[in-house]
């Protein structure tokens, strides 16, 4: 079973830089990729799916992030993903925005990847996510910054909320989430880096790189068949 890197943003517009960062993480031997557009599309048309899979060996899956400024701007905004078969995150420094998308089965994944929005995170949040089967989402990008001052200050941050969600028990994933191309790094690099510096156990440490990516996307999966009725309840045919 392979790692993933779950957050890899691309110019959807663009596929030469979609090739370049393909063909760089080949060569870096990532198997699993999770794509998101950086260009502002509400969904992902499968021939561009087609398109970009016929470029890479990897495996590639996708999200949609969302990333209101506020809670109206959220419900705006997600009443376009009923049934929606990608996955859908949610990015917004906004505590009842979070709150809401904690609540909401559409959302699959609430994403604390920069160190703004990181600060933000609170034990109600977490408990909910936990409660509705969505994920957290920590991102190593802000603690790999040249400038060692921020990059001491993002380090605290990102330690404290990893194991403040760690001690509530939730489910999470960690991306590398980087920009810059040689930024990129194999998952188990980014995952000695979580057992070693941010004292995460190898346990679950892996798990957040491997097991959890494959549960957030067979929950995409299953909300797409009708005979699940919600997370773990399938309606069994010819039972009454």
């Amino acid at each position: 079973m392979s790692y993933f890197e779950s957050r890899l943003r691309v110019n959807f517009e663009n596929p030469s830089e979609i090739k370049k960062k393909l063909d760089f993480c080949e060569r870096l031997g990532i198997k699993n990729l999770i794509l998101e557009p950086k260009n502002n599309i509400r969904d992902i048309s499968l021939s561009l799916k087609k398109e970009i899979e016929n470029l890479t060996k990897i495996n590639i899956f996708y999200r949609i992030t969302l990333k209101p400024s506020g809670l109206n701007e959220l419900k705006k905004k997600i009443k376009y993903y009923n049934n929606f078969t990608n996955i859908l995150s949610v990015e917004t420094p906004d505590k009842d925005a979070q709150l809401y998308a904690a609540k909401d089965s559409r959302v699959d994944l609430i994403s604390f990847s920069t160190q703004t929005i990181l600060k933000t995170l609170t034990p109600g949040v977490i408990s909910l996510a936990k409660q509705n089967g969505s994920f957290i989402e920590f991102s190593l990008a802000p603690i790999m910054v040249s400038n060692k001052s921020i990059q001491s200050k993002n380090f605290r941050n990102l330690y404290r909320f990893t194991r403040l969600v760690r001690d509530l028990k939730a489910n999470y994933i960690i991306s590398g989430n980087f920009e810059e191309l040689f930024d990129l790094r194999h998952p188990r690099a980014l995952l000695s880096i979580c057992y070693s510096l941010l004292e995460i156990p190898l346990i679950d440490a892996k798990k957040a790189f491997k097991d959890n990516p494959r549960i957030l996307l067979k929950k995409v999966q299953e909300r797409q068949n009708s005979d699940f009725l919600d997370t773990g309840v399938k309606l069994i045919k010819g039972v009454k």
